[in-house]
């Protein structure tokens, strides 16, 4: 005695397949995500962007109030960005920290999309030292 499946449940599982199939594809080719630049390479960006650099100066302000101000610097330059930051600060923020922020610029500063703000730990990424 042979057991037969429906074709009806293998045309459902074969179009679901295809439509997950479509959107991976979709998502890897257009990316779906914001660019990450640094602030040399910010200037002409109107849209929303993600910025990497180093803090430098002294942090200033409340991140729940009128926003917490602070500066970015490329990571290997001399370029300088004021940020405004509102939301959630991580415990590993400070000067001298590299950072990713999303948001835009606007009227020569960056405002910061609230709760975006991530801390990168450098040592964590450099090789070993033997």
């Amino acid at each position: 005695m042979s057991r037969r499946g429906s074709p009806a449940r293998l045309v459902v599982a074969l179009s679901v397949a295809a439509a997950l199939a479509v959107f991976l594809l979709y998502t890897s080719i257009a990316g779906g995500g914001t660019p990450t630049i640094r602030p040399s390479q910010l200037p002409g960006h109107s849209s929303r962007v993600s910025l990497m650099g180093v803090v430098v100066g002294q942090p200033a302000g409340d991140a729940h109030a009128n926003g917490l101000r602070f500066r970015l610097r490329d990571v290997k330059g001399t370029a300088l960005v004021p940020v405004v930051y509102r939301g959630t600060v991580p415990d590993l923020f400070r000067t001298g920290r590299d950072v990713v922020v999303d948001g835009r610029l606007r009227n020569g500063v960056f405002v910061a999309v609230p709760d975006t703000l991530v801390t990168k730990c450098p040592s964590k990424y450099s090789p070993k030292r033997t």
